[in-house]
């Protein structure tokens, strides 16, 4: 819940909340439709309990009263509404999978019930014998079939069967810090990212409890993420889907993004280690903001000579430290008088570490340039107020050119 009043106008209030369309979107749109999808399943199912009910208590299986004859059509809705929901959530291959034992489990419990009709059995043993295979066998198919099912390649059958496994592929999940770090409106810009973004209901409601924090700096980086979900939302070619799957036995939102990514079989974009780290060893595919930042850092061979600015100095004697535009620390041997001087350099080694790459050097004092002054010392003298001069005869600038005529005439002179 909201920590701020929410006035209609008000800074704090959601209607200057960055991420919050005034108009629908396609993805509300969407939402709505998901809504009146889940209104007709919930009267499908009552209807279907309803009919249930009714058979149970006029038929009265087993002699019962039709009270408790009514009571065991509930619990029939309950357990068809049950088993039609652990289907929905399973993957194509895995129902295709379970379809075909279930069809073979039937089929051998009709060839035993036919050896079984040419032995000497009585009518209560033998239907009794019939019905536990046919229910062992019909089981125990579907089990096997519904766990085999994950090695059948539908991609091999095309049409219908093999557009699911490539649409579910393309399925990606954003991470709460990923959509914080911001990074991915510009991976999405340069088409970098295809198929369907994710963004979970409890990612949202994560991003609004950081907006709405009493910490100043903790409300910026909250607002941050939700202008960014409203960029990518704008983006062309860009499928943004708010899912409402949630769990609420799962209180960690982490773990809520492992069981989401399992549920539709698609991949994690985050910068999250820990998450990066544990989501791996569940077998799901991640993508790293940060691995793909250090990947795309230009390659520097020993040998090679770079421009680069002296920013200060270094930990070691006579040490000079640079970056790069990347943000690439490059690290200048006998570079320490050179501080605040743009320098060639010649790049002696190249490290690699788990902050990121270093880059080690030694100077070439033949490149050296001085610095430009900063910009706004620039724009401080610019715009500085000038003394009224007036021009004498034969008197020039070193350049050559006469000294430019005063606009106001000094005091005494007309």
């Amino acid at each position: 819940m909201s920590r701020h009043p929410t006035h209609a106008g008000t800074p704090e209030g959601p209607a200057s909340t960055p991420g919050v369309s005034r108009r629908p979107s396609p993805q509300q749109n969407r939402g709505q439709n998901a809504a009146l999808g889940r209104l007709e399943l919930l009267l499908v199912r009552g209807l279907l309990g309803a009919v249930l009910v009714a058979t149970c208590a006029y038929f009265r299986p087993f002699g019962l009263d039709p009270r408790w004859a009514a009571l065991g059509g509930v619990a029939l809705a309950l357990a068809v509404v049950v088993f039609e929901m652990r289907v929905e959530r399973a993957g194509l291959a895995r129902v295709i999978g379970a379809a075909c034992g279930s069809l073979l489990g039937v089929l051998g419990a009709y060839l035993f019930s036919l050896v079984l009709g040419q032995t000497s059995l009585g009518g209560g043993a033998r239907s009794l014998l019939d019905l536990t295979v046919l229910l062992a066998l019909a089981y125990t198919g579907m089990v096997v079939g519904a766990q085999k099912g994950e090695l059948l390649n539908l991609q091999a059958l095309g049409g219908v069967f093999g557009g699911e496994p490539e649409r579910m592929r393309l399925c990606k999940v954003l991470d709460t810090s990923v959509i914080i770090d911001g990074r991915v409106v510009d991976i999405c810009e340069a088409r970098f990212l295809d198929g369907t973004l994710m963004i979970p209901q409890f990612v949202l409601r994560e991003l609004q409890m950081v907006a709405d924090s009493a910490d100043p700096l903790k409300r910026q980086r909250g607002r941050r993420g939700l202008e960014v979900l409203q960029r990518i939302q704008k983006m062309a070619g860009i499928d943004v889907q708010i899912v409402e799957d949630d769990f609420p036995n799962i209180p960690d939102v982490d773990m809520k993004l492992i069981e989401l990514a399992k549920r539709y079989d698609a991949k994690i974009v985050t910068n999250d280690y820990n998450l990066n780290k544990v989501a791996t060893l569940q077998g799901l595919e991640i993508l790293n903001i940060n691995l793909l930042a250090n990947a795309l850092k230009p390659v520097v061979l020993p040998g090679e000579v770079m421009r680069v600015f002296i920013l200060r100095e270094g930990k070691e004697y006579n040490q000079g430290v640079a970056y790069l535009d990347d943000g690439t620390m490059v690290v200048v041997d006998g570079a320490r008088k050179l501080i605040g001087k743009t320098v060639d350099i010649i790049v002696t080694s190249v490290h690699q570490t788990t902050a990121g790459k270093m880059i080690f050097g030694r100077s070439d004092e033949r490149g050296v340039q001085p610095a430009a002054p900063p910009a706004s010392v620039q724009v401080a003298e610019n715009n500085a107020p000038r003394a009224p001069t007036e021009a004498r005869s034969g008197e020039t600038h070193a350049a050559g050119e006469h000294a430019p005529r005063p606009v106001f005439p000094e005091p005494g002179r007309s």
